[in-house]
C-alpha cells in the first residue's frame, strides 16, 4: 500500500505502517553513519546531550557525495544498516522512531523496533542520484569534521522508501525468503 507521511513521525503513524508498504516521506530527517553513531554513543557514555533530538525523528544511514552546482546534495544512496546495529537499540529506546538504510538488521534491533513502536525502512541501493532529487535542502548540524559522515538535517519531499520491519514484528526480508522457498 502507498502511504504519504510527514517527518518527524508520530508513534501512532509509525505503528500503522506495515512491512511491504511503499512510503513517501516529506519533512525533516537526519543523516548519520558509522563515525557519527560512534561519536553519539561516546557522548551518551559521558552523560552529554546528543546534537540532535532523536525522539520522533528518522535517521537515514547515508553519506552523500559532493553536491553538483545548483543542488543541495550529491548522490544520496543508503548505507548498509547493519553497521549501525550496535548503536540502534539505545537510540530507539531514547525515542528514535525510524531508520532508513539497506540490508538486514540484528534480532536486537528488530526487538527494539517492536518494543518502541518504531519502523525500519529500506531505500533502494544504487539509486543515490535519483534519491538525491527528493532532497530539497541539506545542512550539517554536527560533527562537520567527519566530512560525508557528519550529521545532516535534510528537508525531503516524497522521499521513497519501503517498510522492511514494522512495530508488529513483521519483517519483509523474512517474508520474502519464506515466499521464495514456497515457490521453489
Amino acid at each position: 500500500m502507498d502511504k504519504h507521511i510527514s517527518a518527524p513521525l508520530s508513534r501512532e503513524e509509525a505503528k500503522s505502517l506495515r512491512a511491504g508498504d511503499y512510503v513517501y516521506i516529506t519533512g525533516k530527517i537526519y543523516t548519520a553513519r558509522d563515525a557519527a553513531h560512534k561519536r553519539m554513543q561516546e557522548a551518551l557514555d559521558r552523560g552529554e546531550k546528543l546534537p540532535l533530538e532523536v525522539d520522533g525523528n528518522i535517521i537515514y544511514y547515508m553519506g552523500p557525495s559532493p553536491a553538483r552546482e545548483g543542488r543541495p546534495i550529491g548522490s544520496a544512496g543508503p548505507t548498509t544498516a547493519s553497521r549501525m546495529d550496535k548503536y540502534a537499540p539505545k537510540l530507539l529506546d531514547m525515542g528514535l522512531i525510524g531508520m532508513i538504510g539497506k540490508g538486514k538488521r540484528t534480532k536486537e534491533v528488530l526487538d527494539a523496533v517492536v518494543r518502541n513502536g518504531a519502523v525500519y525502512f529500506a531505500a533502494v541501493g544504487g539509486a543515490g542520484a535519483l534519491l538525491s532529487q527528493r532532497i530539497k535542502s541539506a545542512r550539517v548540524i554536527a560533527y562537520e569534521d567527519l566530512g560525508t559522515e557528519a550529521i545532516r538535517e535534510l528537508e525531503v519531499e516524497d522521499f521513497p522508501v519501503i517498510v522492511v520491519a514494522d512495530s508488529a514484528g513483521n519483517n519483509l526480508y523474512e517474508t520474502a525468503v519464506k515466499q521464495y522457498q514456497k515457490e521453489s
